[in-house]
């Protein structure tokens, strides 16, 4: 727990508050309300998932409150999703310095989604301003060697626009694409209806030839809870198996914050489970709010995974339940890009701003970052039809 300071800056000032004294204050449950994920999943998350949570309350020269921004810790290797030569290249390096480029971080946002501003007035210039300055103290008094504002969407990008500041600014931010997320528009009266209309005829065939193949196995049948209860640690194995197959690993789910989901928050989570002959195959976490759905967290068995394409029943059993329900929106988390493009979803895209308490060093930070943003791995990302709207600033 990082003790009560204040940073002081020209035009405000910040306290910095454990995610307990957050709680206890209105302003923070008022903060992000509007959004799926609200002031009670930053708790859950700060309360069973492996981050140092806090947050950063905002007051004017005359002590009104302003603004409320989580902030966490986490040590990070800056190359995890570059190309593979990359990578390659610097373990002959790691073997003489094994933290090159292994860096502790400074992130504002959240750590098990993607960020949003907070506050009495979100996007505030006034609050940018100050928040700019006293993110780059934080980090800089507790050894961050790095600050990023990690996985804010688009649409902050003019909100945002205060971080980048003048080049010789103590904290100039400099934002590039981190991993988009992906949307499509619900306007189908069925999934059959979205195949015609979505798909292309090579897509709509190998879909087709995937379901009938089902037809051989012992039938799924899929039940939808908003609590797991005593299903949880089948749910959480299946889950692990998929964290451990992939490429990019940042938070790992627990028990307890499975649990805590249902219970604190019924009315927005969702648990699919899918189960062949009782036992429990496939399992996804979702979200819904606000006519939307946020497809989250899967799982799947990975002993039959791929035999019965569970992949593509997961996506085709939430889309049809969300058609029934009248949402309007689908949004996916990152990764698994190729098989979405050809589901038709489009990037929703993600931005990273970093910058380094050095002054001296955030010159040459500026310089590198493009060479190792996270979306120079994924070659399929340049095939979306919106794929310039990565473009970083």
């Amino acid at each position: 727990m990082l003790p009560p300071v204040v940073f002081e800056t020209p035009a405000g000032r910040a306290h910095v508050r454990s995610l307990d004294e957050l709680r206890a204050d209105p302003g923070w449950g008022d903060a992000f309300r509007h959004l799926a994920k609200d002031a009670r999943y930053y708790d859950i998350v700060g309360g069973t998932l492996n981050f140092s949570c806090h947050g950063l309350v905002l007051e004017d020269r005359e002590g009104r409150m302003r603004g409320a921004q989580p902030f966490f810790f986490v040590d990070q290797d800056l190359v995890a999703t570059t190309p593979a030569w990359v990578r390659a290249s610097l373990r002959v390096v790691r073997r003489l310095f094994p933290r090159c480029l292994r860096l502790k971080m400074l992130m504002v946002g959240c750590a098990a989604g993607e960020g949003h501003l907070g506050g009495a007035v979100p996007g505030e210039a006034w609050a940018l301003t100050v928040l700019r300055e006293v993110v780059v103290k934080v980090a800089r008094a507790h050894g961050a060697s790095l600050v990023v504002w990690k996985d804010f969407p688009a649409h902050y990008r003019t909100p945002l626009d205060p971080l980048h500041g003048p080049p010789d600014a103590a904290a100039c931010y400099v934002r590039v694409p981190s991993m988009p997320a992906t949307r499509m528009p619900l306007n189908y009266a069925s999934f059959d209806d979205y195949m015609a209309r979505r798909l292309s005829h090579s897509m709509r065939k190998n879909l087709r030839r995937k379901f009938k193949a089902l037809g051989k196995a012992a039938p799924l049948e899929m039940t939808v809870v908003n609590d797991l209860g005593t299903q949880v640690d089948e749910a959480l194995g299946l889950y692990l198996q998929t964290f451990a197959r992939s490429p990019l690993q940042f938070e790992k789910l627990t028990r307890e914050f499975l649990l805590r989901l249902g219970a604190e928050i019924p009315e927005r989570a969702r648990f699919f489970l899918w189960r062949q002959n009782g036992r429990l195959v496939a399992f996804s976490l979702c979200l819904v709010h606000d006519g939307a759905i946020y497809d989250e967290y899967l799982g799947l068995d990975y002993t039959v995974a791929l035999d019965l394409h569970l992949y593509f029943v997961t996506f085709r059993d939430i889309l049809s339940w969300a058609l029934a329900q009248g949402l309007q929106t689908y949004y996916s988390t990152p990764l698994n890009y190729d098989p979405k493009l050809h589901l038709g979803f489009a990037l929703a895209p993600l931005d990273l701003y970093v910058a380094h308490p050095s002054p001296v060093l955030n010159a040459l930070l500026r310089r590198v970052l493009p060479f190792i943003q996270p979306t120079r791995a994924q070659p399929a990302l340049q095939h979306f039809e919106n794929a310039h709207e990565m473009a970083p600033g």
